[in-house]
């Protein structure tokens, strides 16, 4: 989502004359959007801010920005801890940002007074459906597309309500318009984004034929001609009924991954985390998927170290996290969020106990992803070039419809084509092969 929004400033900006340079030093604006979701997110932003701040110091005509969640959350009190910074822009200003920059930039050419640091961090009415556009001279075979901004859950550990605001959704029809325009400029894949993008609109528009707003949606994108992959992030167990479960049958254009939240294994430290399900509850929406799906790729996300997870919660979360074998996972260290819920349990578990149980569930990823990818060898598998690897000298990367990394020899022409790939060697997290000519 973070990356959705920092491509849509750029989008604006370039609409108005500005230049994308490759190289920070090069220049005179520089804006970081930043996480709030954990406390290391927030001290590397603060740090980085810091030493921009420094530059400044040096060049007065440098102009810094902080975006995002963690001006959201800070607002006045980072100008107290940096006050060289030019501008803090709220999740719900973004498209604001250009308005401010040109203040900005008329007051250092001296055609305005020299503005106090410009806070816009206020609610905006809309502000939903100005996250929508993208840089288009280098457009992406799979681009990000936002559908609603924040979210109304009250998950115990989690700031994104606060630094989001209540959920709000786009209109159908403007979301099936975008998404026409990227192809029409060569995406081919699209990922759907929401907070909890399976509430999408479910207050806000009807369901019929019992289908959910959010599985209408993705049977209109499904239709658009040209768009040949469609995936989604990030749904909640609340609301993953069966008419989403039954898309991964019959909308043919809905990739087979899915990336599923579930946090922990524990009943008890789900309950404290004020996740509305059961582990039971999440185990028979995966056992559906995969009774249908039995292909299908599923990532999840864990937080160990929860204030109060014993060692039998714990073994709770590893047991289910093994029996359930994710494909990939995100595995966090718990962290004290200010303004949460569970902001006054404090963060009683050491360190090293987090570090310990984090790593116990690396390793049984590690172990799962690599018998997975090993399967795969010998097997054609269908990958969606997305552009050069890192390593270039022709070798290009890719996808599987699975959300697999491909690395394949190949050549620009094959950029946003679907092409067979032979697997021939796995790591735990990449496939290497080699391209299957048709005769």
């Amino acid at each position: 989502m973070n990356e959705r929004d920092s491509e849509a400033v750029a989008a604006l900006l370039r609409d108005k004359g500005y230049s994308i340079v490759p190289e920070e030093v090069n220049a005179d604006v520089i804006l970081l959007n930043t996480c709030s979701v954990r406390e290391q997110a927030e001290q590397k932003a603060i740090g980085k801010a810091g030493h921009l701040s420094a530059r400044k110091r040096r060049n007065p005509n440098l102009i810094v920005g902080i975006m995002g969640c963690m001006a959201q959350n800070k607002g006045d009190t980072l100008v107290d801890k940096l006050p060289d910074l030019d501008l803090v822009i709220g999740t719900q200003k973004f498209h604001r940002v250009p308005d401010h920059l040109d203040n900005v930039i008329a007051s250092l050419n001296g055609l305005g007074p020299k503005p106090a640091t410009i806070i816009d961090i206020a609610e905006e009415k809309g502000s939903q459906n100005t996250i929508k556009s993208h840089v288009e001279d280098n457009p992406n075979v799979a681009a990000f597309v936002s559908i609603m901004q924040g979210c109304n859950m009250k998950c115990s550990y989690c700031i994104v309500p606060k630094t989001r605001g209540a959920e709000r959704a786009r209109p159908m029809n403007e979301i099936v318009d975008e998404i026409k325009t990227l192809v029409a400029k060569g995406t081919r894949e699209v990922t759907l984004l929401g907070q909890i993008v399976n509430q999408y609109a479910v207050r806000e528009f009807p369901f019929v034929d019992k289908k959910s707003p959010f599985v209408q949606l993705l049977e209109k994108v499904n239709a658009i001609e040209g768009i040949e992959r469609i995936r989604f992030t990030s749904p909640h167990p609340v609301g993953f009924r069966d008419d989403l479960i039954e898309c991964y049958t019959r909308l043919p254009k809905l990739c087979e991954y899915l990336h599923f939240p579930m946090q922990s294994g524990s009943n008890k430290i789900l309950k404290a985390m004020r996740r509305p399900y059961s582990i039971e509850r999440f185990k028979a929406i995966i056992d559906k998927i995969r009774a249908i799906r039995p292909d299908i790729y599923i990532s999840t996300d864990i937080i160990v170290g929860f204030p109060g997870e014993t060692e039998e919660d714990f073994e709770a979360t590893r047991s289910a996290f093994e029996a359930l074998k994710f494909d990939m996972a995100y595995v966090f260290k718990y962290s004290v969020r200010p303004g949460t819920s569970a902001e006054p349990e404090g963060d009683p578990i050491s360190k090293e106990t987090k570090e310990a149980r984090n790593q116990v569930l690396l390793d049984i990823l590690k172990q799962t992803s690599l018998e997975r990818n090993q399967s795969l060898i010998g097997t054609a598998q269908e990958v969606l070039i997305e552009g050069p690897a890192k390593r270039g000298n022709g070798i290009f990367v890719g996808r599987t419809r699975g959300y697999r990394k491909v690395i394949v020899p190949a050549s620009d022409r094959l950029v946003g084509a679907l092409v067979s790939v032979k697997i021939n060697e796995v790591t735990a997290s990449t496939l290497t092969g080699d391209l299957i000519i048709a005769d």
